[in-house]
């Protein structure tokens, strides 16, 4: 799934899951070092758990940021 994110640098998150393990994580745009960190460390994580991790992350002054962005992406796929 390609997730368009709102509100950061990165312009999109593609994620794929299988049976709520997540198996692959790229960020397009953003922080290329940071996002390819958090892209690793997510990889073989139960989705859940990501989300409770990631969820509520701000960058800076914004409401949210590109790992808050990802735990929606993940809410996503989970909800369909």
């Amino acid at each position: 799934m390609v997730y368009r994110p709102k509100g950061v640098c990165s312009n999109a998150i593609d994620v794929e899951v299988e049976d709520g393990i997540i198996k692959s994580v790229e960020f397009t745009g953003g922080c290329n070092g940071n996002l390819q960190g958090i892209a690793s460390l997510v990889a073989g994580m139960k989705a859940e758990d990501a989300i409770a991790k990631l969820k509520g992350i701000k960058c800076g002054f914004k409401n949210t940021s590109c790992p808050d962005q990802l735990a929606c992406a993940l809410q996503e796929i989970l909800d369909n």
